[in-house]
């Protein structure tokens, strides 16, 4: 075996890759080149990261209503002073709120659960 990273499912994959490259410092790679055009890779530091892949018809999770439910979400991490500012930062990106009740002001660890364009929650945590 040779990839070891998660994969995410979304119907447009180039705006799913081009988000998560941006909330992790990283680029889109291979996007020219999959001549079936069903798969980008997140490379950060120079590693794969994180594949998205073309899930025509997708339906995403309903959190926290469990309707459709959650199979897996990924965990991203700011420093305390950061989390304001990374939070702004993902929605400026595309990011949706799903519960951002939680403040670092009132708690030393905690986290904000978001969904990204194709829907998947994902957490902003701190601590």
């Amino acid at each position: 075996m040779t990839k070891h990273y998660p994969t995410v499912n979304a119907e447009d994959i180039d705006a799913e890759a081009d988000f998560w490259a941006a909330v992790l410092g990283g680029e889109v790679a291979n996007a020219d080149s999959d001549a079936f055009g069903q798969w980008r890779d997140v490379v950060v530091d120079g590693a794969v990261v994180l594949g998205v892949q073309r899930a025509p018809g997708l339906i995403t999770p309903t959190w926290p209503d469990d309707s459709v439910p959650l199979h897996i979400h990924l965990d991203v991490y700011a420093e305390v002073d950061e989390v304001d500012a990374s939070s702004r930062e993902l929605l400026a990106l595309g990011a949706r709120e799903l519960d951002t009740s939680q403040s670092p002001a009132e708690r030393e660890h905690g986290f904000r659960v978001y969904a990204d364009p194709a829907g998947h929650p994902f957490c902003l945590c701190w601590g």
